[in-house]
């Protein structure tokens, strides 16, 4: 039977990506700002009341990571109380929410991948922001799924790591990229996919926390090698020649990351029967498309 899915941020990378994948999976009804204003309940509140939907799917948030240092009011208003009446409104009409979390939630000084249970520390006012949204859903609404990604890269959405390499490179012989942070790049559409594989499975069982990215672990030196090694083959303008590995310390920025924030994926693959496919496979692929 068809699924009434509300999508909401269906502007972001994750979210055009849900419109398109969505779609098989329901009757959607997609809202962006103006429709709705994360930092304005009142607005949230009608369009859930008036749509009543089954499945609500948040795929906004704030994730300017630095930015947020200096915003904490508007970061938490975007990532802790909008989710947290999303869950409300959930809750009181029965509806399954889907939210999207990430790997900052942890503090990176573990060396091996963090499973969902692995006690949570966040070093920056993002992560803080994202575990209370995870929080205040875990604690109001009875039918939820959180899923934490991270390393987000797409086609659409205004910036991220792949589109500041290709611009940089396109303009700039060398280009200075940490090295010593680890992770696993991960393509929007495979979150969606995977948000999309999921609905099916909705139950009171499967409520709870689910970690997914893409298999396969890469500092951000290493995504940026793959990056431009994956962009000349197919023709991409570039001007680079020289990529040079730093460390964090070299480059300071205003919030504090994880070093490590590897996610185990093995919780959320028994429920699918398939493992993530492997980063550079789906670089090498969203670059082609």
């Amino acid at each position: 039977m068809s699924k009434s899915i509300l999508l909401i941020g269906s502007n972001g990378q994750v979210g055009k990506e849900l419109q398109q994948i969505l779609s098989s999976y329901g009757n959607v009804i997609s809202v962006t700002r103006p429709t709705v204003d994360l930092t304005q309940p009142d607005t949230l509140c009608s369009v859930i009341r008036s749509k009543q939907p089954q499945i609500i799917i948040n795929a906004a948030a704030y994730t300017a990571v630095d930015k947020a240092e200096s915003e904490a009011e508007l970061a938490t208003d975007i990532n802790v109380t909008a989710p947290l009446i999303l869950a409300q409104e959930s809750q009181k009409l029965g509806a399954f929410l889907i939210h999207i979390s990430t790997d900052y939630v942890f503090d990176g000084n573990g060396c091996s991948p963090y499973q969902e249970t692995y006690v949570t520390n966040p070093l920056s006012v993002y992560g803080q922001t994202k575990l209370a949204g995870e929080k205040a859903i875990q604690e109001t609404c009875a039918h939820h799924l959180i899923l934490r990604t991270a390393w987000v890269y797409g086609a659409f959405g205004k910036s991220n790591f792949v589109k500041t390499m290709l611009r940089l490179g396109a303009e700039r012989q060398e280009i200075r990229v940490v090295a010593d942070q680890i992770g696993s790049p991960t393509w929007a559409q495979d979150i969606a996919t995977v948000i999309g594989q999921m609905i099916p499975h909705l139950s009171p069982e499967i409520s709870g926390t689910y970690h997914y990215t893409n298999s396969g672990v890469a500092s951000w030196y290493d995504f940026a090698v793959a990056i431009f090694e994956e962009a000349q083959q197919l023709g991409f303008p570039l001007k680079v020649e020289r990529i040079v590995p730093i460390t964090t310390a070299e480059y300071p920025t205003p919030a504090r990351r994880p070093a490590y924030s590897v996610l185990a994926c093995g919780k959320i693959s028994t429920i699918l029967g398939t493992y993530p496919p492997h980063w550079r496979q789906r670089l090498r692929q969203m670059l082609a498309e």
